[in-house]
């Protein structure tokens, strides 16, 4: 997602568009990967060196609260932040060798979803949905370096 969509978004709901705000955005709108909170502040202090950790949090919450970033967990039980594009689904597959993240749709799972509520009496009000395996680049990586 672009940096000016992200404080498009942000200033539509509300938000200020501060100096350090704009310094994690920018740095959310160039990943290629997730990004956990640390990486993002290291990255951030490149834009403005003034932008502290908890402002890095906050603001990563902020955009998970808003849909304008998903929050990606990893095999190691970390997670890291990584934009999503509007209107997308938000499920993902997650590169466990260079750690990309690729949304894709999911057809059927509302079906899935209707079934477990009605076999366990949850509402279930989010859900979230990650397949962790090798994307194509990983794969010729391996299967070229023998």
């Amino acid at each position: 997602m672009d940096e000016v969509i992200l404080a498009r978004e942000l200033s539509a709901a509300g938000y200020r568009l501060t100096q350090p705000r704009r310094a994690v955005l920018r740095v959310v709108a160039e990943a290629t990967c997730p990004l956990t909170p640390a990486e993002v502040h290291e990255q951030a202090q490149a834009h403005y060196p003034q932008v502290g950790l908890v402002t890095v949090y906050r603001t990563l919450e902020l955009l998970a609260g808003l849909a304008l970033v998903r929050r990606i967990h990893t095999e190691e039980g970390c997670h890291g932040y990584a934009p999503v594009a509007l209107g997308e689904a938000g499920h993902h597959l997650v590169c466990t060798s260079c750690h990309q993240v690729v949304e894709f749709p999911c057809t059927g799972l509302e079906e899935t979803l209707a079934e477990v509520e009605r076999l366990t009496g949850f509402s279930i009000h989010e859900h979230w949905l990650e397949l962790f395996g090798l994307c194509p680049a990983c794969q010729a990586k391996e299967g070229g370096g023998g």
